[in-house]
Parts: structure tokens; sequence; C-alpha cells
């Protein structure tokens, strides 16, 4: 007998089509192959030995024990799962006992068997991990289709786990391809998985070979709700802060003693739940003194005032802190020479100090004459350890100022941004197209972060500190904050003791003046063959007849000699 289902080739024999159903939904089908083998083995052992039914009962019963007491180390995680594995054991081998001595056909075993494997058989079916499982098993045997439709042919599976968030699987890629080319297909991969977006996560193999890559694949998102902050990680700025979880529910550490840091996304994104996760950290560390600038009138960083050694809510307390800060890294730096030491170690007696400037766009644009001092953090802080933490939404070159701050960063942490440009921005220039996609984090407080030791992009949500948390904790390390260090301290109050400069008059130069110090600073630095009209206009921005003008007046008096046509130079004696 043949099934004929469509005008293709030939229809296979039913036999065939039935063995590879049984075959593809063979778990599905578990509890009837089972039952089938429990009256195929009774029938037999009832036949043959009978009297063997007493060893059946006390073997089932030791498999049963073990099941439940070692079931871990055969994939039984659970409890639960243990004492289900143990029950179908002991359950399966009492009705075989009792069939090998009596018969399938005694009453009432056979309606034991069908009612006692119905009611097994439920909690198979519904159990969630077994059939991702399955799912998993035939979305990895149809790979090989996918990876021709996503322009991935030839690369395979090696291995693959379901946790519990979905699954994760191993992949070979082919020769030629790289993870760069999975992470550029991952929209199309998410399409032929059938997932919903943002579901699939592409990243390196553990032992970072070039020709393989992991792939996660999420069912529910771990950080779909807030997740409340558990209290401080660390105990001194010499350990890893917990900024919050990644997916895999481990926690995103990053080490920020000799580092500068950049906290960047769209208003909303949770940039400020990340600065307080951040503060709250450091307020237990007893060997760091904590200086924030909040150009916000102090709206964000106020309730965190107690454990703040100064806080400056203005443009003027700002300039003031920063020049602080930079006589601060001075005199720790003229401390380490005359001890013959490289390093700031922090401890309680020589803290470290960590300066956070929330919204530094704000600082840039109310206090730009600062920028030197933050630039100067940022290039000579690390050693003295002085650390510099910037949160702002958009760190432009304008934002930042024209230093070097943004570059000095070494720790990046990216929540949400509108544009997909942004991701350079906050993360490096070439981040976007290696695949850090901040611009579809879905929630507040999830974040990217980059750093030495983080250089996947791999997602993480920041903890969430209500207001009473945040005031209780403030409350609780208040007492426990140290001071600034007698070294610094010392160089401040000398600072502050030195007379300061008498305020000079800026007059600023009009139009007609800058004109004349471009035209004679282009003269003096004229080559032996001089600048011709068009240049001279392009740098003084005169007119025509001004310049012409202006420069008749200066060949007149000696000032400039005109070389060929239309061209001039100053004298050589006065170059």
């Amino acid at each position: 007998m043949v099934v004929i289902d469509s005008d293709g080739p030939f229809p296979d024999v039913a036999g065939v089509l039935v063995a590879r159903a049984m075959w593809r939904y063979r778990s599905e089908l578990a509890p009837v192959y089972m039952v089938a083998a429990l009256v195929l083995g009774a029938t037999l052992l009832h036949l043959t030995h009978p009297e063997w039914w007493p060893w059946m009962l006390g073997l089932a019963t030791a498999i049963a024990w073990a099941l439940a007491l070692f079931g871990e180390r055969v994939g039984l995680a659970l409890r639960i799962e243990r004492i289900y594995a143990a029950t179908v054991a002991l359950g399966a081998g009492g009705w075989l006992s009792a069939a090998t001595a009596l018969g399938i056909a005694y009453r009432p075993l056979p309606l034991m068997l069908a009612g006692g494997g119905f009611v097994l058989a439920l909690p198979w079916w519904v159990h969630r991990r077994r059939r991702a499982k399955v799912r998993v098993d035939r979305q990895i045997a149809a790979w090989p289709e996918i990876a021709q439709s996503v322009g991935l042919a030839g690369s395979r599976a090696q291995s693959a786990v379901v946790d519990v968030w979905g699954w994760r699987a191993r992949f070979a890629l082919a020769r030629g391809q790289t993870i760069q080319d999975v992470i550029g297909k991952v929209p199309a991969i998410e399409s032929a998985l059938g997932t919903f977006r943002g579901a699939v996560r592409v990243s390196p193999t553990r032992d970072d070979k070039a020709n393989r890559f992991e792939l996660r694949v999420l069912d529910t998102d771990p950080h779909a709700d807030a997740i409340p902050w558990p209290g401080p990680s660390v105990s001194s700025i010499a350990e890893p802060i917990d900024l919050g979880p990644f997916e895999d529910a481990t926690g995103a550490r990053v080490l920020l003693l000799r580092r500068h840091g950049l906290f960047g996304g769209v208003a909303g994104s949770g940039k400020s739940g990340g600065i307080n996760v951040l503060i709250g950290n450091l307020s237990a560390c007893r060997d760091v003194v904590i200086w924030a600038i909040d150009l916000k009138r102090g709206m964000e960083l106020q309730p965190w005032a107690s454990c703040i050694d100064r806080l400056a809510t203005t443009p003027e307390q700002a300039r003031a802190m920063l020049r602080d800060a930079v006589t601060v890294l001075e005199a720790r730096a003229d401390w380490l020479t005359a001890h013959g030491r490289r390093v700031w170690e922090p401890t309680p007696d020589l803290p470290a100090l960590v300066i956070i400037v929330d919204e530094y766009a704000e600082l840039a644009d109310d206090a730009p004459e600062a920028a030197s001092d933050t630039d100067s953090i940022a290039r000579r802080g690390r050693a003295v350890a002085v650390t510099l933490i910037a949160a702002t939404q958009r760190p432009t070159q304008k934002a930042m100022g024209k230093g070097a701050v943004r570059s000095q960063m070494d720790v990046r942490v990216s929540f949400r941004v509108r544009e997909r440009k942004d991701v350079d921005l906050i993360l490096g220039q070439g981040m976007l197209s290696a695949g850090w996609h901040a611009h579809t984090l879905n929630a507040p407080g999830k974040f990217l972060l980059s750093a030495p030791e983080h250089d996947t992009p791999r997602r993480a949500r920041a903890y969430l500190l209500t207001d009473a948390t945040v005031a209780d904790t403030a409350e609780r390390h208040a007492a426990t904050r140290p001071a600034l260090d007698e070294v610094s301290r010392r160089a401040l109050e000398e600072a502050r003791m030195t007379p300061a400069p008498p305020p000079s008059v800026l007059v600023t130069p009009s139009r007609e003046d800058r004109a004349e110090m471009a035209l004679r600073g282009a003269l003096d630095g004229a080559p032996d063959e001089g600048l011709p009209i068009a240049h001279l206009l392009m740098i003084t921005q005169l007119s025509r007849p001004t310049l012409y003008r202006r420069l008749a007046e200066l060949v007149k008096t000696g000032r400039a000699v005109q070389v060929g046509r239309g061209r001039y130079k100053a004298p050589d004696h006065t170059r």
C-alpha cells in the first residue's frame, strides 16, 4: 500500500511514512513505547521465567532508590524530576514483576497498566524542559536547511543545551565564514527559527576559535521585569563591581580602579539607575572618597549626599571641584615620586578618589573652562587613583570637549540609544558593526558593557534601587565613609592659601583687528614665491578692494613686498 499525497515523484511506502512519524515524535510517544515494552517483556518472562518476579521487584526498587538520591548525575536537576523518575521506575517494575508471576491478562493488571500509564504519562507530556528539548532537537536537525536559506551554507551544529530561558548551541562554520558574517545575519536567523525579534544572541565560543560561534535563543526575556538590588557587591574599590545580571544570570562585574568610565544612553534609558548602583557599591567601600557633580541642582545625586564627600550643583562649584581634583592628583604624583612608588594603592588612610559627573554635556556647556581639568584628570589620574565617571545622553565631541576625555574611558556602559550611529559614539568606533546593538535594547536599565574583561556583546540589566533603598543605604554607610588623605588635604589647603593672580581684563578684538592679525601672520609665514590674492582673501575674510588697499599700505610702509603678479609676502628682514 502506498499513500499518494502529491504530484511529485512516486510516493513512499506507507510503512516508511509511519516509521518516520514514529521516529520524529519519539519523545511524545515515549510512554506508549514504554507500555508496549512492558507488555512484551512481561509476556516473555511469564512464559520462560515466572519465578524471577522477586528479583524484578528488587531491581526496580533499587533503581527507584538510585534515581531519587543520585538522579542529578544523569540530568535530573530538580527534585520533582527525581521523584517522578523514581515513581515511574517503581511503578513499571512493580507491574512487570506482577505480570511476570501472574501473566499480563490477570485482572486487574491490564486496567492498572492502562490507567497508571496514562496518569504517569501526563507529567511527561506537559514537562516544559522536555518539550523545549524536543523543539531544539528538531531545529538543530533542520539547521542545514536554515543555514542554506540565511547564507551560512556549510555550517553545522556541534552541541545544544536547554536552559531556563531558552537554549544555546555551538556551531562550526564553513571555511571562509566568520562570526561577523553570522552577526550580520541575526535578523534572518530569527526569521528562520520563528522567534520573536531580539531573541537571538551570537557570541564567540569559550575557546575563541575563529571558525566557531555560540548561538543563544531566548524563549522568554530574563530581563522583562526589574531586578531589585541585592546590596553592595564589594567592600573595596579594588574589587569588581556588580552592575546587574547578564541574561545567563552571571553578574556584570567590572573593575573601576585605575579606569575611567562612560555611561551613555537616551533620556529614560536607565543611566541614573546605573549611577545609583555604582554609588551604592562605592558607598560600601572604605578606601574610596566620592566627589560628584550634578548640575541639575542636585536632583539626581542629592539623596546620596551623606555618602558623597563633596557635591557640586552649580557651574562655579563644578569648576572649583575639578580644579581641586587636578591639585590632588599633582600632589599625589609628587608624593609617589618622593617615596619611590609608581602607583597609589588605595587604603582607608590613602583612599582612591572617584569623581562622578552626571549629564557631562551640561558641564561642557555651563563650565567650558573646566574642560582642561577633566582632560588632565583623564590623562594623568590612573596612577594616582583619581577616577572620572561621566554620564551623558550623547557623548559627541562637542559634549565631551576637545580633549582626550572620551578616548581615555576604558569602561563603557551603553544603555538604549535612539540612533544606530550613537552606538559608536558611546562604545567606540566600529562597535556597531561588531554586533554591539544598543539601539535594540527595549527596556529601561538594559545595557551593554564594554571593558577589557568584557569584549563580547552581552545584554545585562542594571539593578533597581528604589528611593527607600537609596535612603536606607546612604544612612547605613554614611558613618563609615573615609576622609580625604593627608597628602591631598594639605595640597588643597596650600592651594587655597596661595593668593590668586589679579584678574585680567579681556578685550575682544574687532573684526578689522582680527583680519589685520590674520593678514600679518599669513605674510610672515608666506613662502619665497609669496601667497596669491585668493589665498589671502580666504584667510582674512576681507573684501577684494579692502584687501588691495591694505596691501598697498603695507607695501608703501615696507611691511610687505609684492613677488610677481598678485603675490605678496613679508620682507626678508622681518620674517
